[in-house]
């Protein structure tokens, strides 16, 4: 088969369309023949050389796909050859096939072609796991989305709209504020012109925000904690912002407030099925009912994936970029 390969850490150009060893469907496993995968942060990360993947997942990069069963591994039920499928990964999106443990695969849902579904895994399993079970976003409570128009993003507002809370997004720009408000967004920030914690807390009568989704890490850390409303949950998923900041732990006490911090890729098999289980229960209906959809910027020829990574670099795209196989 073909796959993306990255023979040294580098720029965009160091992702070379490469001939590579199938993969073998394992016990537990089932092989995925690959019509999409999509861009993640940490896809570039990895090409950077700053993140690895986990020992024993695949060294392609790509932690979302979707495609067709093309064999089922030993103690597998419940799929079959020819099943149409997305699913959750620790490495190996960017590939003609994949081995995928099975707890990790989704069905495609009603009304999305096997392509858009790609869009799905990464950003539903990552929003769901944050937002909804650690960090329990209630109905009536206020949650703030830096990157209000990432791939990430897009899905938070979404799915904090369907269960009724109430939506505070930042962006770079008007046009993607104004995406983000077609998506449902209630308070929309620009963060180059506005402070978002006076934003936040002027939109929300001085209480502040009840949950925070931030990408930024270290460079937002002070900032979100004095946003964050009386016992206020901010969930930490991305380092954008660097990796070491100063904590207040005076206005944590006080706030009654919790951070966490937590990533997908390295988890647990048994952890990554059971979000994935969660996600099917409580997503997938809203996704099969329209009331839900992944946001798609543009599809590229896989075999291109460096120019994929520039669009994502330069961060002028909105949603997710898909990568198709050719």
């Amino acid at each position: 088969m073909h796959a993306i390969t990255i023979p040294e850490p580098g720029g965009p150009e160091a992702l070379v369309w490469d001939e590579v060893p199938d993969p073998v469907a394992g016990d537990g496993e089932v092989l995925v023949e690959v019509v999409a995968g999509a861009v993640n942060r940490a896809d570039i990360l990895q090409r950077q050389g700053f993140y690895d993947p986990p020992p024993g997942s695949s060294p392609y990069p790509g932690l979302e796909c979707s495609g067709r069963i093309a064999a089922v591994g030993a103690g597998v039920s419940g799929w079959a050859v020819g099943d149409e499928v997305c699913a959750l990964l620790a490495g190996g999106g960017y590939a003609e096939k994949v081995a995928v443990p099975a707890g990790q695969l989704l069905p495609v849902p009603k009304g999305l072609d096997l392509k858009q579904a790609a869009a799905l895994p990464e950003v539903v399993c990552t929003v769901w796991s944050n937002v909804f079970m650690i960090a329990q976003l209630r109905p009536g409570e206020t949650l703030l989305v830096h990157g209000g128009s990432s791939g990430i993003g897009t899905m938070a507002i979404q799915l904090a709209k369907a269960v009724g809370a109430k939506v505070a997004v930042t962006a770079g720009t008007r046009e993607k504020l104004e995406r983000c408000a077609a998506l449902g967004a209630d308070i929309l920030i620009n963060y180059r012109e506005q402070d978002f914690v006076e934003e936040v807390k002027k939109a929300s009568d001085g209480a502040g925000a009840d949950v925070i989704l931030d990408n930024m890490g270290a460079k937002y850390l002070d900032r979100n904690l004095r946003a964050l409303a009386v016992s206020g949950r901010l969930a930490v998923i991305g380092m954008q912002g660097g990796i070491k900041g100063e904590l207040n732990l005076a206005t944590l006490l006080n706030k009654r407030a919790a951070i966490s911090a937590t990533s997908l890729r390295a988890r647990p098999l048994g952890e990554k099925a059971a979000i994935v289980a969660a996600v099917r229960e409580h997503v997938w209906p809203l996704i099969d009912g329209g009331h839900v959809r992944p946001v798609v910027d543009r599809e590229i020829p896989m075999s291109d994936a460096a120019a994929a990574h520039r669009v994502v670099e330069e961060s002028g795209h909105v949603g997710k970029v898909l990568l198709v196989v050719p």
